[in-house]
């Protein structure tokens, strides 16, 4: 079968392109895939960040891709509609996380399928964005009615299509490992590499926004560190104002508790903070699936987290980590001390050595293949 995937990929950086990374190196087992990437995935203007461009990836992460995509041109999207045309895939495959993409990725999809048997499928992350904005409905409506069929990762996101999509054709995959960060490395070293010398080490990691709750897990960290020895990375590019984090951590006493690595994550750093960190925390507002979680799982890293979205689908309460009821700071730092107190580690990072054998990118790439009709 001849693909076509479209979305972020090397030399952007982030985690839909690392993912993309490595759907395109499990189709390519089988099939024809060529990436087409952004010239232009957000204008200027609207990128939190500071840079929209990978450093030096690990080699995982580094596939082959063409840079077409303009996100913001009309005119962009028809002529990379024709070129996708003239190739004649047989998918054109899609990887859709926020509304802003919507008209790009909709008229892309319908001036290249004009004519052809070519099917189009979207790997849905969300199809209600965690942050709402005027249009969001129908933009996503616009894009995702050109798809032949869907990949949802999680019971949130595939109650959210079929209420825009009652008769959809989709399938449910859970969101497959990371594995592109290099193999685990001994606690003891990430550590001493860090120089953290608490008993018990968590880690936040990722982008920092409002519906990530981090300012609900410093509260509760306030609440726990009389009670347990303690330290909590903070790491990650902040795409909120980072000044109220850092006056809250004053302002609660955290200062020798938590460490705020601010900025984006070279690859090749990513594996120290998780075989430091006893535990993951995803203390989340509203949640689809998390990456982050699926990073945690490669490197046999246990996970606390909220209720929310399809959180609880992947992290199995009291087996490989702890779940606790979102928005409320006394029940992350219950669960933070159950898992400290009444578990043992170990034993819970078996648990989530062999959980994380259900996350393949082989299942992943059958349930296209099925969508596509033929495997």
């Amino acid at each position: 079968m001849k693909i076509v995937l479209l979305g972020t990929a090397y030399p952007l950086r982030g985690g839909i392109a690392h993912y993309n990374a490595l759907l395109y190196r499990e189709l390519s087992r089988r099939h024809t895939v060529e990436i087409v990437t952004f010239k232009r995935q957000y204008p200027g203007i609207l990128f939190p960040g500071t840079s929209q461009v990978e450093g030096v990836p690990t080699e995982e992460y580094r596939v082959p891709s063409e840079s077409l995509v303009d996100s913001v041109s009309p005119l962009n999207w028809v002529a990379v509609g024709r070129a996708i045309r003239a190739r004649r895939p047989d998918l054109l495959l899609f990887k859709y996380w926020l509304p802003f993409f919507g008209p790009c990725f909709g008229t892309i999809a319908r001036v290249a399928t004009r004519g052809t048997t070519t099917r189009v499928v979207y790997i849905c992350d969300n199809v209600v964005p965690h942050e709402r904005r005027p249009g969001d409905r129908a933009f996503t409506r616009y894009a995702l009615s050109a798809a032949d069929g869907f990949v949802v990762q999680s019971a949130a996101v595939e109650r959210d299509l079929l209420a825009l999509f009652p008769g959809a054709q989709y399938e449910r995959i859970p969101h497959p490992v990371y594995h592109g960060f290099g193999a685990p490395a001994p606690r003891k070293e990430a550590r001493q590499r860090l120089g953290v010398n608490a008993a018990h080490v968590l880690l936040f990691f990722g982008y920092v926004r409002k519906y990530k709750g981090l300012n609900l897990l410093l509260e509760a960290m306030a609440l726990v560190r009389g009670q347990l020895d303690i330290h909590l990375f903070v790491v990650g590019e902040f795409y909120d104002d980072e000044a109220p984090y850092r006056a809250m951590i004053t302002s609660l006493g955290l200062e020798h508790q938590v460490t705020v690595k601010s900025g984006y994550v070279p690859n090749d750093e990513v594996r120290w903070y998780f075989c430091a960190a006893d535990a993951v925390v995803l203390p989340y507002l509203s949640a689809t699936q998390s990456g982050i979680a699926q990073i945690a799982y490669h490197f046999d890293t246990p996970v606390i987290a909220t209720d929310v979205g399809g959180l609880a689908e992947i992290v199995r309460d009291g087996e490989t980590g702890v779940v606790v009821p979102p928005a409320d700071p006394n029940a992350l730092a219950d669960g933070m001390l159950r898992f400290f107190r009444d578990m043992d580690r170990e034993r819970v990072r078996a648990a989530v050595n062999a959980e994380k054998r259900k996350y393949l990118w082989e299942h992943l790439a059958a349930a296209i293949e099925r969508l596509a009709g033929k495997p």
